[in-house]
């Protein structure tokens, strides 16, 4: 029977905040929620695990922006502050034919193998990363900021180097993903921060066409500028913009996201140091548990949708909860809420949804699991006695109900955190 989704719609809050307990109350309604988004546009999410994973894979569910009814019709604001994720150009906001051409494009350089080769760097980068995580932390009376000192700035150096950016603009980058990807900004500074970001991108696509690389621009301006899989402008500074964001945020997000997990359930982590389970273990229960994406825009269904037994009217923004759908317990048991490292190895255990599913599958999956395995391996060989230097209650939530983690994360590292001699 078709039904609508139970109550009224839930106001996303856009401040963000911890999502687990509203997204217990919701799906204890339904799989699907009706939701407000900023500005008073009404949309849905979808939460439950199987619903989301019918309906990210759905042949009548598009991401073009042309299907976004409020858009089309002129309902939406210029500086809406979630206009980027439904007008940028690229592979995100593209379907069938156009996603495939632009997919490929990228893929190439996000293979096993390719990622594989990026082990060497990833590595040296991290241990470099551990001497600055302890040199502040020794000029901070022993306490640093782990996510402005090691998790932030690898993945931001590791995507900086395949984009072949140069390193006085990175900082600024990740300023700007945080201003177009957060969801408390007015509209004036919307609209700031996108005429910024696409002219920072234009100027570093501007060089490497004048001076190509080895790098990933390089490739996709040669693909531009030659024949067979053609690149607009448009598309090629999308691309960028969208391998800038979704290239560091996420994986900034869940290492600070598993640093937490294992410093609150040191069980978990004495576990892993025993052996009975892995680094990539960790990694897999974060990305359930605490998904570094909690609510990610925008599909559009083409015609009213039933999913979860609620209709979806065609045009309707949907957002993925990504982090609902992990801890939903029809899926993952009645003990979802807990983080436990043997869960994978359960019979019958259900795999997470976080990094998507089906024809949008995240591209970088194999990048940000690499790094990430790697990144906590050495941190905590490093640093064996790491710990939070705040409650997990006083630690300031990210200013958006988009990602899913906390502004900063300060730690001790240890008791005598020096920089290595070596």
């Amino acid at each position: 029977m078709d039904t609508a989704p139970a109550g009224p719609p839930h106001r996303l809050d856009p401040a963000g905040g911890c999502p687990h307990a509203d997204n217990a109350r919701l799906l204890a309604l339904g799989p699907v929620a009706a939701v407000e988004l900023p500005g008073g546009v009404e949309g849905m999410a979808v939460l439950g695990h199987e619903a989301l994973k019918e309906f990210l894979q759905h042949p009548e569910v598009a991401k073009d922006a042309r299907h976004f009814a409020a858009l089309r019709e002129g309902r939406i604001e210029p500086g809406w502050p979630l206009l980027t994720f439904a007008t940028v150009r690229g592979m995100t906001t593209a379907d069938g034919e156009d996603h495939r051409r632009l997919r490929s494009l990228v893929a190439r350089a996000f293979t096993p193998r390719r990622v594989e080769a990026l082990r060497p760097r990833v590595v040296a980068l991290t241990d470099a990363l551990l001497d600055d995580l302890a040199v502040a932390a020794e000029a901070g009376a022993g306490v640093a900021d782990l996510r402005r000192h090691f998790a932030l700035p690898l993945p931001l150096g590791v995507i900086g180097e395949l984009l072949g950016v140069d390193e006085k603009f990175r900082d600024r980058l990740h300023r700007l993903s945080n201003a177009v990807t957060g969801t408390d900004i007015g509209p004036e500074a919307v609209l700031a921060a996108n005429r910024e970001l696409v002219g920072v991108l234009g100027e570093i696509a501007a060089d490497k066409a004048a001076r190509p690389g080895d790098d990933l621009t390089s490739a996709l301006i040669a693909a531009r500028d030659e024949g067979g899989d053609r690149l607009g402008h448009e598309e090629l500074i999308g691309t960028l913009v969208l391998l800038i964001v979704a290239g560091h945020e996420t994986t900034l997000n869940l290492i600070t996201n598993a640093v937490r997990a294992l410093c609150g359930h040191p069980g978990q982590l004495a576990l892993v140091r025993a052996g009975g389970a892995s680094w990539a273990d960790v990694v897999e229960e974060t990305l359930r548990w605490d998904a570094p994406v909690s609510y990610f825009p925008f599909r559009y269904p083409v015609r009213d949708l039933q999913v979860g037994g609620t209709v979806i009217p065609a045009g309707t923004p949907v957002l993925a909860g990504y982090s609902a759908a992990g801890r939903d317990t029809a899926a993952h048991g009645p003990d979802a809420d807990r983080f436990d490292l043997t869960r994978a190895s359960r019979p019958g255990a259900v795999r997470h949804l976080s990094l998507g599913h089906g024809a949008h599958f995240c591209l970088g999956a194999p990048l940000a699991r690499l790094e990430a395995t790697v990144a906590l391996e050495r941190l905590f060989t490093r640093f064996p006695d790491l710990e939070l230097a705040a409650a997990e209650a006083d630690l300031r939530r990210h200013p958006s109900f988009v990602g899913n983690t906390v502004h900063a994360l300060p730690v001790r590292p240890a008791p005598s955190a020096r920089p290595r001699t070596d």
